[in-house]
């Protein structure tokens, strides 16, 4: 571990991750609370929110990975953390000599931008560190996005109660600008070896989506994917309702549900990590699965604060199994030199059907009530679920070998 902190790569790319989520979580709150202001609650408006976020993600996902293997990571990781605080500041002059709806400007353009920076990052994991050390710097590094799900929302509502939405949008563009700044430090991008064959962009997507096809895992992966979507979509946009209409509290309160969350999510991955090498990654998903399922069917029917929180808290607890169960499939499942496109393939899946549901989601609300919105997601759970069964069984491999030249 000492060896891993020492490391000049490991101290850049963490410190960045520190401000970036700083930067990000007082621009998501700063926003959702600014919206829920102007708009009186609007359950349309919210949800744009939401959309303005993902949307991007689903259509430039794929892109921007391909892209990342082509140009230098760290120099496209400093220019998009730029180009966001740019972006930022100029949402500030929107504010003060525009609309008041700029703020929708600033989530989107930072989300396209990370869909660039994000492959990037992970390209820098695989040419400064040793295989032996990457598993452990990954661990710490998504460490610091959780930490963030119990600090940010917190750090978020007060700076915006506290100084308004100008100050939190300046605030946001500094954090980006300092997490540049961090990265120079990294040492310079060197060539790792690559195909000398020319390919297209539009060839290596269609070769990314045919490959997927062609294996049954990755098609039910993808299936979950959708399911899961869909569900969470429908309900991520209406979270704050469950602190206004189902438990009768002020909107500000929502960060004390995120900070349960985040708090199972913590200690859910320190115990995912000690017992996944005795079980299958199918397993971990589909235990994942049920329980998030039978936890949103609960939230949705929660009248009481206690129950609302403890039920957060396991849904916390048991995302872990879902996230190391996803990715170590796909691992399993995907020769190393398509890694980045199966991922370019399924995440727009998860993420498009997510946007689907969550820019219906406020019109939805309208129509239905949000306990049965909340339980509507929770059989789009399960019906994802259903679709990882098969795969229930399936023996974990010894090890699971990346090439060094996969990146």
């Amino acid at each position: 571990m000492n060896q891993l902190l020492r490391n000049r790569f490991v101290q850049a790319i963490f410190i960045s991750a520190l401000f970036l989520q700083i930067g990000i979580w007082v621009r998501n709150f700063a926003v959702l609370l600014f919206v829920m202001d102007k708009t009186n609650g609007d359950a349309f408006a919210v949800s744009m929110i939401s959309v303005a976020e993902f949307a991007p993600i689903f259509i430039f996902s794929f892109i921007g990975g391909t892209f990342a293997d082509r140009w230098r990571p760290k120099r496209t990781m400093i220019w998009c953390d730029t180009l966001s605080a740019v972006s930022v500041f100029a949402v500030i002059l929107a504010l003060v000599f525009g609309t008041w709806k700029a703020v929708f400007f600033a989530t989107l353009i930072s989300s396209i931008l990370s869909q660039f920076s994000q492959p990037s990052g992970m390209k820098l994991f695989k040419m400064h560190l040793q295989e032996d050390l990457i598993q452990s710097a990954m661990s710490i590094y998504q460490t610091i996005f959780a930490i963030f799900m119990i600090l940010g929302p917190i750090v978020g509502t007060f700076v915006f109660q506290s100084f308004g939405i100008d100050v939190s949008i300046m605030v946001t563009g500094i954090a980006f600008l300092l997490s540049a700044a961090s990265l120079t430090l990294i040492p310079a991008d060197h060539s790792m070896e690559r195909d000398s064959k020319a390919t297209t962009l539009w060839q290596e997507m269609k070769s990314g989506v045919r490959y997927v096809l062609a294996k049954k895992e990755l098609k039910l992966l993808g299936i979950c994917f959708m399911a899961a979507g869909l569900a969470i979509g429908l309900m991520q946009p209406l979270n704050i309702f469950l602190v206004t209409e189902r438990l009768g509290l002020a909107k500000e309160h929502l960060q004390w549900l995120l900070t349960v969350n985040g708090v199972g999510m913590i200690l859910g991955g320190a115990a995912t990590m000690g017992f996944s090498k005795k079980v299958s990654p199918a397993r971990l998903l589909v235990i994942g699965m049920l329980v998030n399922a039978i936890g949103v069917g609960v939230l949705g029917l929660s009248t009481t604060l206690w129950i609302t929180l403890v039920t957060e808290f396991f849904c916390g607890l048991f995302m872990p199994c879902i996230q190391i169960g996803i990715n170590t499939l796909i691992l399993q499942n995907t020769e190393a030199d398509f890694i980045g496109r199966v991922n370019g393939t399924l995440s727009p899946l998860f993420t498009g059907s997510m946007v689907i549901t969550m820019s219906v989601a406020g019109s939805l609300k309208e129509l239905l009530s949000l306990v049965s919105i909340y339980e509507i997601s929770a059989v789009l759970f399960i019906i994802g679920l259903l679709f990882i069964v098969p795969m229930y069984n399936k023996a974990m491999p010894k090890s699971i070998e990346v090439q060094k030249d996969s990146v």
